[in-house]
């Protein structure tokens, strides 16, 4: 039996520490007068509700207060939480990119509260307005540690209005109680307010946060405590409705299609805590089309999900495993398939349930099962996708989960093997966050479950990381069994032990035009278990960034790579081309210089060239975006990826070129336009989208959408197409 030890060494230095445990706090009185939330807190009632006390900058210094501060009022009634802002500025002067509703917050002006309703400091829900009144609302899980616990695809229905003065602008919210979860009789939540300012140049916060961390952390958040206790949510049972027309044509088959698709949800609340859905006939067509991405490793990439029906407490069931190289569950694999060919195509789901939310303070429950359509002539079965997770709270921030995955088939089919009827993963993850979110990590284990299979079927990993202000350290380490499977997963590779501790050093210099700047070092080392644990990988990943104050940032890294084939490779991707050969090892060396501009300017861009050793060749890479902000009507961006590899003969070189131009035109807050094209001569397609939308009634949208794809080359048309989709959301 091989054993390893992974041995963690912290290096402890004095620290300005922030407590989760803020002492801010603000009372919300109770009213019964009525509200026109038209911008101007001009009721009666405003006068006398309370006001937060300053704002302190987090950006660009995080230790004084905000030079432009922010006032946020709170009352609520039976039905509705209303807010109150008052927002100073330094003149009229703002940054509005688009009246499109679910911007990003970075490089405009904007205001956004986040409310923690059951007080774990693990989720929040966060609602946003800027100077024009464009509203946006998001999900945060995973306590705000990072990106991938933001999802902006969450929608729910609110009001928010704007009134524009010299000198500052007011905002006036109503949110119904009922688009949050909470305990009955609950009298306190915990709350935040962020602000972007791009006048003064600051990032302010009601509850201080130090720098390092991000700034919606929910271990950073004071109190709001109710007048009276809150109670039982009455949420009324919404029906979401579709109906899709689309005419298309295949030009490789010579077939037309022409279809009308009718079908919806239902979203039932269970309790204060828990949400049911439930879909019949789902359309998951693409109004939205995904952004194509250049890949030149031997692994496939994953792409975020943006179908509405995963998106409510969506990390109860995709937080396990790890962020990039493993999941047990990506709900984007349900309504894919691959067909005989291995191709993979579209496979309809029929309809299916999902049940998921806070059974009380200490417990979260989520149940999925959706069934999809055979489609014999693909070779592809009907199949029963079933996703059981439970989570228990632990000490402040932490949390135990539990998962069951299963994907089923309860019919016979000729062309099915044994080893595919079925495929079950069970899985236990820890999530370790500290009050202060000093330390967090996780620990996993899972066991996949098929037909004839018995060893190595197995997953498990450590995380921890030390995150302070000056000194940031960690170590990650987890396997994947060769045996293992998970067919509703996220495994682009199994037989692997897996190492990356890091390391990073950050400076704070109180002169001159940098806010910000540090040193870091990632390395990664593979080995395979099946190949006497050979090491077939190392990734030595080191380098320097800088954050300037006036918002640019630029880093320096470099590259020190080995990687061993097993199996024969072409990075080019060409048809019929000689790949690199199986069973030879490569060492290779390559850096890169990245600078982000300033996204206040009217024109900013990203670029980002790399040079360096590719196998045994070379590589010059160079991406980046292009954007032009004709405010607040029109946006234009390029988004583009160039990479030249040249390898010695036999081996195949060539020229990889993305290019992603796209057109926002927002006429107004309820009518959009955008095209995008994008040209990958690797995926040899040239594809247009044009997408009209008219949001008609509060999350309920008209989409005409054109599709158009064609082979590079010869320029000759793949496949054209036509939609017309009405969705409607009714409140019973």
């Amino acid at each position: 039996m091989t054993k390893f030890y992974i041995v963690l060494v912290t290096i402890v230095l004095p620290l300005t520490i922030y407590s989760q445990t803020s002492s801010k706090e603000i009372q919300v009185k109770f009213t019964d007068s009525p509200f026109t939330i038209d911008g101007a807190l001009d009721e009666a009632i405003w006068e006398s509700a309370e006001t937060t006390d300053s704002f302190y900058q987090f950006f660009p210094a995080d230790t004084i207060q905000a030079v432009k501060q922010t006032e946020v009022k709170l009352l609520y009634s039976n039905t509705t939480l209303y807010i109150g802002i008052i927002v100073y500025a330094e003149g009229n002067d703002y940054v509005i990119p688009s009246l499109k509703r679910d911007y990003g917050a970075e490089g405009n002006d904007n205001i956004s509260v986040v409310f923690d309703t059951f007080n774990d400091g693990t989720n929040a829900f966060l609602f946003g307005i800027n100077p024009l009144g464009v509203r946006r609302e998001a999900l945060i899980s995973g306590g705000g540690q990072g990106s991938s616990g933001f999802t902006m695809s969450w929608d729910v229905k609110w009001k928010g209005e704007t009134k524009m003065y010299d000198g500052y602008y007011t905002c006036e919210i109503a949110i119904p109680l009922t688009s949050f979860k909470f305990k009955q009789g609950e009298t306190k939540w915990r709350f935040n307010a962020y602000r972007f300012d791009m006048q003064t140049n600051e990032q302010s916060t009601w509850v201080q946060i130090p720098q390092n961390q991000k700034i919606y952390n929910l271990a950073f958040m004071g109190d709001m405590v109710f007048e009276r206790p809150l109670g039982k949510s009455r949420t009324p049972l919404a029906l979401i409705p579709y109906v899709n027309g689309l005419a298309a044509k295949d030009y490789v088959t010579d077939t037309n299609i022409e279809k009308l698709n009718v079908g919806g949800d239902a979203k039932v609340s269970v309790g204060n805590g828990m949400n049911l859905d439930i879909t019949v006939n789902p359309d998951f067509s693409n109004v939205e089309v995904d952004n194509i991405i250049t890949n030149v490793t031997r692994f496939e990439v994953s792409l975020p999900e943006k179908r509405q029906f995963f998106i409510d407490n969506s990390d109860l069931f995709g937080s396990f495993g790890t962020e990039s190289a493993y999941n047990p569950f990506f709900s984007r694999r349900i309504g894919l398939a691959q067909n005989a060919e291995g191709q993979t195509i579209e496979n309809g789901i029929i309809g299916g349930v999902r049940l998921s939310g806070k059974l009380n303070e200490n417990w979260r429950l989520g149940f999925m099962n959706l069934q999809t359509e055979k489609d014999e002539a693909n070779e592809i079965a009907s199949n029963n996708n079933m996703v059981f997770a439970l989570q228990k709270k632990m000490f402040s921030r932490s949390n135990l989960s539990f998962i069951f995955v299963n994907r089923e088939t309860f019919e016979d089919y000729d062309f099915l093997l044994d080893e595919d009827r079925y495929n079950r993963v069970v899985g236990l993850d820890y999530n370790l966050a500290s009050s202060d979110n000093t330390w967090t990590g996780k620990f996993f284990y899972h066991k996949s479950f098929s037909h004839g299979v018995e060893d190595r079927d197995d997953a498990g990993g450590i995380s921890l990381k030390y995150n302070s202000r000056y000194l940031n350290l960690g170590i990650n380490g987890n396997f994947v069994g060769d045996n293992f499977r998970s067919d509703l997963g996220f495994v682009p590779r199994t037989d692997f032990l897996y190492v990356n501790p890091t390391a990073e050093l950050i400076f704070y210099p109180r002169k001159g035009k940098l806010n910000s700047h540090g040193f870091f070092t990632r390395p990664e080392f593979v080995w395979r278990p099946t190949l006497d644990y050979k090491n077939t990988d190392y990734f030595v990943y080191t380098g320097w960034q800088a954050q300037f104050k006036s918002q640019e940032e630029i880093s320096v890294r470099m590259f020190n790579r080995y990687t061993y084939l097993t199996n024969s490779f072409d990075p080019t991707r060409t048809d019929g081309g000689t790949p690199l050969p199986g069973d030879t090892g490569y060492y290779y060396t390559s850096g890169e210089i990245e600078f982000n501009s300033d996204k206040r300017k009217v024109f900013y861009y990203s670029l980002e060239p790399g040079y360096g050793d590719f196998y045994n060749g070379t590589r010059f890479v160079f991406e980046g975006s292009l954007n032009l902000r004709l405010q607040p009507k029109m946006r234009i961006a390029l988004n583009f990826n160039y990479n030249n590899i040249k390898l010695p003969e036999p081996y195949e070189s060539g020229e990889i070129w993305l290019l992603s131009p796209k057109v926002d035109l927002t006429f107004s807050k309820s009518v959009f336009w955008s095209t995008l094209i994008q040209y990958s001569n690797q995926l040899d397609n040239l594809g247009f989208n044009s997408r009209l939308q008219w949001r008609f009634a509060p999350l309920s949208d008209l989409f005409l959408v054109y599709n158009d794809n064609y082979y590079v080359n010869s320029f000759m048309p793949r496949s054209r197409s036509i939609n017309l989709k009405l969705t409607y959301w009714l409140n019973i």
